[in-house]
């Protein structure tokens, strides 16, 4: 790997967890486990046996002025709700307690204590972007961290994570693979920050796999009220005409990456757009779901005929049938729970996973070490095909892991899914997952 190092968290590097420091975390952890057992002191042992019911923890931010995700939390409580009236896991009553971060580190290190506190045996299904918050708590109680959504580094490098996706870099990897063959002149706009500069990489990583050109990089204020400027340069940029090689001829690609404020540029460029040569827009799931493309006019608005790279399936698949109907049971009222979003979905295939754990240990003690214990012996996970097969072998630094040497050694799903919105509903623009392992293994940083 000469030349080259390791990618930062996709958005949030102010809270990258360094891979070294965490495996001597982990060597510590099992160090500490075996000096006190005699003490009866050994951290992962909550949770209790026998009839106690089985207590988990999933949180998520909520009513505050940036990302919210109450739909996860909510989604989690149903869930709970449903598979007791079904007789629990192995018997026993699954209680699920929710905690808002509140978008910020104090939010997020108050849940993880929480946890450690009420003795959950596990964490699931959860957002948070202050990993440097949470995870010290859990690591010192052994408390597994299962299906988080992918936002920051640290979930893919902590000994105690079990992600069921790729995060942000395989999406915008997956967007670049998937543009180098459709577009002509793609144009990227991010925001004008260090993690910004983070997302050239990624997405030229895709585009150069596919033997299109680096794009071209806009930057932009990530806490603007309007983007006309950028809008205007973004679009003149990417005018076909200008295209040259594979990309001569093709329709132009715009790709705003700004987050929350994506909107706010589609608000821009859809006024501005109308001046210039036909481009299609791009964009990673999280800058826009069903509920902003409805919002924004449907089949009339900004989103019509844009891709948009997911990690799973898209919301009208048959395999969804089992979380709708948990929602429907369970929650049907509850505008909070929206089957559309990311959020909700990656919370049902965590669940998922959580359940599976607890049921290969039959009538044995289910507790954060026993949950851990089954996971990181190779329980292989199947999700409905929801995901591919999902397994977490214990030793993540092993030569088969292709992703460990770029510093993601927990990730086990680099696949992606490619949608469009056609007539106002995001739809599968090709049936199955893309894969962008080497795509992520070949992006040059420097």
């Amino acid at each position: 790997m000469t030349g080259r190092r390791r990618i930062r968290s996709t958005f949030l590097p102010r809270h990258h967890r360094p891979v070294r420091a965490l495996a001597l975390a982990a060597g510590a952890l099992a160090a500490g486990a075996s000096l006190v057992t005699g003490c009866g002191v050994v951290p992962g042992t909550t949770g209790g046996s026998g009839d106690d019911p089985i207590k988990v923890m999933t949180w998520a931010p909520s009513d505050t002025e940036a990302t919210n995700k109450p739909g996860m939390p909510a989604f989690a409580e149903a869930y709970a709700r449903w598979i007791n009236a079904r007789g629990g896991l192995n018997g026993r009553k699954l209680t699920v307690l929710t905690c808002n971060d509140k978008n910020n580190g104090v939010g997020a290190a108050k849940c993880a204590r929480r946890a450690v506190k009420e003795h959950v045996v596990a964490v699931v299904g959860s957002y948070s972007q202050y990993a440097d918050s949470f995870f010290p708590p859990l690591e010192g109680a052994g408390i597994p961290y299962i299906g988080g959504y992918g936002v920051t580094n640290a979930e893919f490098t902590s000994p105690l994570s079990y992600p069921i996706n790729g995060g942000q870099p395989t999406l915008l990897a997956g967007l670049g693979k998937e543009l180098a063959r459709d577009c002509g002149n793609v144009t990227l706009v991010r925001p004008d920050t260090i993690a910004g500069d983070e997302l050239p990489v990624l997405l030229d990583s895709g585009l150069t796999t596919g033997g299109h050109r680096a794009a071209a990089d806009v930057r932009a204020a990530d806490d603007a009220s309007e983007y006309s400027a950028q809008s205007t340069k973004a679009l003149a940029g990417s005018g076909a005409a200008a295209g040259s090689g594979a990309a001569k001829g093709k329709e132009g690609c715009v790709v705003p990456a700004l987050g929350d404020r994506t909107s706010t540029f589609m608000d821009s460029f859809r006024r501005a757009r109308a001046e210039y040569p036909r481009v299609r827009t791009a964009m990673a799931m999280g800058s826009v779901d069903q509920t902003e493309i409805d919002a924004s006019g449907g089949a009339s608005g900004p989103y019509e005929g844009s891709y948009i790279t997911g990690w799973y399936p898209v919301a009208s698949d048959a395999r969804w049938d089992g979380m709708k109907k948990v929602i429907k049971e369970e929650a049907f009222d509850d505008n909070r729970i929206d089957s559309a979003d990311a959020g909700v979905q990656t919370t049902w295939i965590a669940y998922t996973v959580f359940r599976k754990a607890v049921e290969s240990l039959g009538g044995g003690e289910v507790t954060a070490d026993s949950v851990r214990g089954t996971l990181n012996d190779g329980l292989s996970i199947q999700t409905g095909g929801l995901t591919p097969t999902l397994r977490w072998p214990r030793d993540t630094w092993n030569a088969t892991n292709h992703l460990a040497s770029i510093g993601f050694p927990r990730m086990v799903n680099a696949n992606v899914t490619l949608q469009v919105v056609r007539q106002g509903r995001l739809v599968a623009a090709h049936e199955g997952f893309t894969d962008v392992t080497q795509t992520l293994r070949h992006a040059d940083i420097d």
